[in-house]
């Protein structure tokens, strides 16, 4: 028997249509509860709503824009006559770049998706999960507590999004109400897919720094019942693939030495050099 029964609960997932979001929602939905899609195109929002049946509405909304974020919480209310569950999923990867070279407005709008649409998506729901004693889900990732090399504004809002989990997990308990931070390593969608070959073309090969375990990768729909799990047994964390769970317990001893090897490896110097090449270019 679950902790926290999602039957007959509601759930508002931003980037929904598709991917995790919709993972996610799928299992969710599997479990009786009802579902809010946010997503930015209406068109493609709904139809992934009508895939979920009756009981999903899809919603277009940009995580960016607080007013809009707020009015897909109102309509959420407004449908279903509450919201339980929120589940802070939306954001996007920039083009490999080093710092020095990836452009502020690119970088600014990564930590502007990935961090701060997660802060105003959660903030909007929180009365909602509040007066309901529900569950706030922010959508972290294993780069939280791995070298951001070339994928810089990925990392930072990652963790950030970590912390803010972990803030809110706390803040939230003495209202009876829970959150929970999820953090994926590499899930077979659209994003991941384009970036691994947009990396794979500037080093002109299929060879990785990562062990090939660490790179296999997991369905959306297998994030999702990680996911809709975690939600039912209020867990402070959900780590999917399971085998990233032990570089997330010893990161304060493996940072630090995968650090200094990096430092000294001619292969990340040349993944360096290689993705500065083709952005000075």
């Amino acid at each position: 028997m679950p902790i926290y029964d999602v039957g007959g609960k509601v759930a508002l997932i931003t980037g929904g249509a598709r991917g995790i979001g919709f993972g996610i929602a799928q299992a969710l939905y599997r479990r009786g509860a009802s579902i809010a899609l946010v997503d930015l195109d209406q068109a493609q929002v709904s139809a992934a709503a009508a895939r979920l049946g009756d009981r999903a509405v899809g919603l277009a909304a940009d995580v960016t824009d607080r007013a809009a974020i707020d009015a897909a919480v109102a309509a959420t209310v407004e449908r279903f006559g509450g919201i339980d569950i929120v589940v802070a999923n939306a954001g996007i990867a920039p083009a490999p770049a080093s710092i020095r070279l990836m452009p502020s407005e690119e970088f600014e709008r990564v930590i502007e998706v990935n961090l701060l649409g997660v802060y105003r998506t959660v903030h909007a729901g929180l009365g909602q999960i509040v007066a309901r004693q529900g569950q706030a889900v922010v959508v972290s990732s294993v780069y939280a507590f791995m070298n951001g090399i070339l994928l810089s504004p990925y990392a930072v809002a990652k963790a950030g999004v970590e912390q803010l989990g972990r803030a809110l997990r706390l803040e939230l308990s003495p209202h009876g109400a829970s959150a929970t931070v999820a953090y994926f390593g590499f899930v077979d969608t659209e994003m991941v897919r384009q970036g691994m070959e947009q990396r794979q073309r500037q080093r002109g090969t299929d060879e990785e720094l990562m062990p090939a375990f660490l790179r296999k990768r997991i369905s959306p729909a297998q994030a999702g019942e990680a996911v809709a799990a975690g939600i039912e047994e209020r867990k402070p964390r959900v780590i999917a693939p399971r085998w990233w769970a032990p570089p997330s317990v010893l990161r304060g001893v493996l940072n630090p030495l995968m650090d200094s090897a990096g430092e000294k490896s001619s292969r990340v110097h040349d993944e360096v050099r290689q993705a500065e090449a083709e952005r000075g270019s």
